[in-house]
């Protein structure tokens, strides 16, 4: 039996803002925009290439709460240039070594060591992380 996830749901205190940021700086595509009532609104957005989406969903109090979700990419430096270019302010590329986290690629560029990180206009935080070829899952 297989267990997919492929559903984050996101906690946000402006739902519309939070969709133009997703859609328009960090490229995801809008699966859902649906309403039932004043209080009920699913937004349901994926970013490109995933089998996982994230949904957005109303709740100030714990509004960029969430840190750590990772984006896994084949091309660290092609990511981070496109999230800038689309007007996202996301870090310079790092990996960790020796006494921590070092700016640049990891120097052997292994796959699992190379970031880049950034966070929505509410503080949730995003890693960008390079994976050349995954490890097979058993």
């Amino acid at each position: 039996m297989d267990f997919k996830l492929e559903l984050i749901v996101l906690p946000v205190a402006d739902v519309d803002k939070m969709k133009a940021f997703y859609i328009d700086n960090a490229g995801f595509r809008l699966d859902v925009d649906h309403r039932a009532g004043e209080d009920f609104r699913v937004v349901q957005l994926t970013p490109p290439g995933s089998a996982c989406s994230i949904t957005l969903m109303r709740n100030a109090a714990a509004a960029g709460s969430i840190q750590g979700l990772h984006l896994v990419v084949t091309n660290i430096d092609e990511a981070r240039s496109e999230l800038a270019d689309r007007g996202v302010d996301v870090s310079e590329v790092f990996h960790f070594g020796e006494g921590g986290q070092r700016p640049g690629p990891d120097p052997a560029r292994a796959s699992y060591n190379s970031f880049a990180s950034f966070s929505d206009p509410e503080g949730n935080g995003w890693l960008v992380q390079e994976v050349k070829e995954p490890e097979p899952r058993t």
